[in-house]
């Protein structure tokens, strides 16, 4: 087992930084922690050293998927077991030049992502400024594929995730801790970022983060609602950049391996939301989800 611990921060290319940057300080609730030219990191309300990442491009896709290790030999074992796997190293192990700092390499997965594992990140222990909205932690990142079943077995068979759970054969969701999922896949005609989910604390400071949404001049593209697989609540939007990110609370944990049993869902309105408020997203929500092809690490 490769032994991953947690998903812990996303970076995405931009090309229009400055923008967005603003957008997720000044509206969706984040804390710039550092920045230069090219680059802007945000924390959440957790510990965390940042839990997104800006970087300045000239087209949008995922930059790397960041995940937690535990220490240096957790890393060091990592990468001699994707070596020996034929898996192609983009980073071997060794100290971090980055914000946060740390030990820890980057790989590629199937579908050429990047795919960062760190240790020894720095983390905050000074207390968080509480705003009316406080996003702790990336909850969750949905990601789409042109394979999901090659997509299933590297995760799992070689990275260690667990199946949590499926909507028919279009959407699986998996796992590397409690929490019902970590990353999802969805399959599509291309590889890209379908959606980014950021963790709070209540529905009710969900229902606060739509507001200051609009209150800057824009509006959800889906929710709010409760989603079946994972059984948590959900309203999406839309930054500058056109990526699609969800605030989202009380996801599912599995606290018993030895009782969980993976299931398949269903993919009907009632059980895309729950409460049958928002219903199954828009066709515009869907295209926005789909992203733009994303060719991944050259």
């Amino acid at each position: 087992m490769i032994g991953i611990t947690h998903l812990r921060h996303i970076a995405l290319r931009t090309p229009v930084l400055k923008e967005q940057a603003d957008f997720y300080e000044q509206v969706w609730g984040l804390d710039k922690v550092d920045e230069t030219e090219d680059a802007v990191c945000f924390r959440g309300a957790g510990p965390e050293h940042h839990i997104l990442s800006l970087h300045r491009d000239d087209s949008v896709g995922l930059h790397h998927l960041s995940f937690g290790m535990v220490d240096k030999q957790a890393v060091d074992r990592a990468a001699e077991l994707l070596a020996a796997k034929g898996v192609r190293i983009v980073t071997p192990p060794q100290y971090l030049d980055e914000a946060g700092k740390g030990y820890g390499l980057r790989f590629a997965d199937p579908e050429n992502r990047v795919i960062e594992l760190s240790c020894w990140v720095e983390i905050h222990t000074s207390e968080w400024k509480r705003k009316n909205m406080n996003p702790v932690y990336l909850n969750h990142v949905v990601l789409n594929t042109v394979d999901i079943d090659r997509a299933v077995e590297f995760y799992t068979g070689v990275l260690g995730f667990k199946v949590s759970d499926w909507s028919e054969h279009q959407m699986v969701f998996i796992r590397c801790n409690k929490r019902h999922h970590s990353i999802s896949f969805n399959q599509a005609a291309h590889t890209s970022v379908n959606h980014i989910a950021y963790e709070v604390g209540t529905v009710d400071e969900l229902m606060r983060g739509i507001s200051n949404v609009r209150k800057a001049g824009l509006k959800e593209i889906w929710g709010p609602g409760r989603h079946g697989p994972g059984n948590n609540v959900f309203c999406y939007f839309q930054d500058p950049a056109g990526y699609v990110m969800e605030y989202t609370c009380y996801l599912d944990t599995i606290e018993d391996e030895s009782k969980w049993e993976a299931k398949v869902w269903k993919r009907v309105p009632h059980l895309m939301d729950r409460w049958m408020v928002a219903g199954p997203p828009s066709p515009e929500t869907r295209a926005a989800m789909a992203g733009k092809p994303d060719p991944g690490w050259a």
